[in-house]
């Protein structure tokens, strides 16, 4: 049985974040089938595909803020970021999260990665942390696989992530415990420095890793909760794979109708980042005294037991997997993709020839500036400006002012000005920016994205989003900034 004794913890809140574009997998498939005429049987629906200014950082802070909303932030105490694919080995992928939501400096950070059940084992930690009165803690997962062309882990992966607020103050999701099996059962792997993954033969991974390894892992996991299978009502099991899913429940007892929509249809497998993509997809429409039994899988399994309580019904509601799912845009155009997920290397022209480097001591300096989009506000007249300064605009004649903290990420903002450029570079042709103003005061000019040209129009609700400003190729070097997004209202 769940030990009764410990201190209730589990989720407070959820978000997640599904990026605009969805691939088409029929034509990914019209590309290869000279090819691969095999892949037809993958070509139905359609996956998540990240824009060229996204990856794992900015998915994962974009999950967060979904999370988060306009909640007060000072509260939290960790943040745990899992992913495979997190663009920075020897750079603190979660600290470059922990800057963008503007949380204290006193906050521990952690990335966790090795494995696709990374995201489960860190949630497991992360629970346990609060038990032992660690603080609320975030937990996100993010994925932006690299697949090679003419896989069916091309048409099968998708781009996305999911954040969990977790402590102990009107829980949502109460949790009620973990049990995991570690086993160097390799069903893909990719070495240190490997571009793609290496995939082994999917029947063996599916009788030997789901059905055996899981199988098991969820039977000793009831056993050990004291729970039948007929106790559980949504069954998370990240699996793509066709009808592994239903066998699993069958083979553990459990019910075939409540296993839960993979989501591969429209969104992909977002590997590390599924498990807990599907958990916050579940949690919108779980009813109070439900349970969630969670899998998580890689060289091992991990099972987790929640319950939701009744403080899901008053939960503010996020835009959830759902809301960012119906955001969606089609994309046909595979040279695009191929384009942004860095396959395919255009000529870019003498435009782009100039030097991407970050000046490191200014970023640090500056880092709530250029990671946060903290400005400044006068505290004296209520002007707002970004960036910060001490010298007030209009300037008055009155001696310069010592400006607060204002931070703009969340301000609602519209357009002031717009243009749409095909004179300088744009990764994705024609570059659109101009100048926003924020509710409350503020303006600033900024790169739009995930926008359409003929769409834009002066006076357009826009969010700001946390996106890759440039690469520093020769150096490797990520730089980050926030552009101007349509509100989800607006896509």
């Amino acid at each position: 049985m769940p030990d009764e004794s410990r201190r209730e913890v589990g989720i407070t809140a959820y978000g997640a974040y599904v990026p605009r574009r969805r691939l088409q997998r029929s034509a990914v498939h019209q590309a290869h089938a000279w090819f691969a005429p095999g892949l037809k049987g993958l070509a139905k629906g359609e996956r998540a595909m990240a824009n060229w200014d996204e990856d794992v950082v900015t998915m994962a802070t974009e999950a967060a803020r979904d999370c988060l909303g306009g909640e007060e932030r000072g509260s939290i105490a960790s943040l745990l970021l899992a992913s495979t694919s997190a663009p920075f080995a020897d750079r603190q992928n979660a600290g470059i999260v922990k800057e963008a939501l503007n949380l204290s400096d006193a906050v521990t950070t952690l990335d966790a990665g090795g494995s696709r059940k990374a995201g489960t084992s860190a949630l497991i930690q992360a629970l346990r942390a609060v038990e032992g009165g660690a603080g609320e803690t975030l937990c996100i997962a993010a994925e932006r696989h690299r697949s090679r062309p003419a896989s069916e882990a091309e048409l099968l992966d998708g781009d996305g992530a999911a954040a969990l607020l977790l402590g102990s103050d009107r829980v949502i999701a109460r949790f009620l415990g973990a049990h995991s099996v570690s086993i160097d059962f390799v069903d893909h792997f990719r070495a240190a420095g490997a571009e793609f993954d290496y995939v082994w033969e999917a029947r063996w991974v599916r009788d030997e890793g789901y059905l055996a390894l899981a199988g098991k892992a969820i039977a000793a996991a009831l056993a050990a909760f004291g729970l039948a299978g007929s106790d559980v009502d949504h069954l998370v099991a990240p699996i793509a794979a066709r009808g592994v899913p239903e066998a699993l429940a069958k083979a553990t007892g459990i019910a075939a109708g409540t296993v839960a929509d993979g989501l591969s249809a429209r969104l992909g497998d977002c590997g590390t980042a599924h498990p807990l993509v599907m958990l916050a997809h579940v949690l919108e429409t779980a009813r109070p005294g439900e349970k969630i039994l969670l899998l998580g899988f890689g060289q091992g399994a991990d099972i987790l037991l929640f319950e939701a309580t009744a403080e899901i019904e008053r939960l503010r509601r996020p835009l959830g997997v759902s809301g960012w799912l119906a955001r969606g845009r089609s994309e046909d155009n595979y040279m695009r993709y191929l384009a942004f997920a860095g396959h395919l290397k255009l000529d870019v022209g003498m435009r782009a020839e100039f030097d991407q480097k970050q000046p490191l001591t200014a970023l640090y300096r500056n880092r709530k500036t250029v990671l946060a989009l903290v400005g400044g506000r006068c505290p004296r007249t209520g002007a707002i400006q970004f960036p910060k300064s001490e010298i007030g605009v209009p300037v008055d004649g009155v001696a310069t002012t010592p400006h607060e903290d204002y931070p703009l990420a969340d301000r609602p903002a519209r357009i002031l000005t717009f243009t749409a450029d095909r004179l300088g570079y744009s990764p994705d042709p024609p570059g659109c920016y101009g100048m926003v103003e924020f509710d409350g005061g503020g303006r600033m000019v900024c790169e739009f994205t995930d926008v359409e040209p003929e769409a834009l129009e002066v006076g357009m609700p826009m969010r700001m989003v946390f996106r890759i400003k440039a690469v520093d190729e020769r150096r490797d070097f990520i730089r980050y900034f926030w552009k101007a997004a349509p509100a989800a209202g607006e896509a």
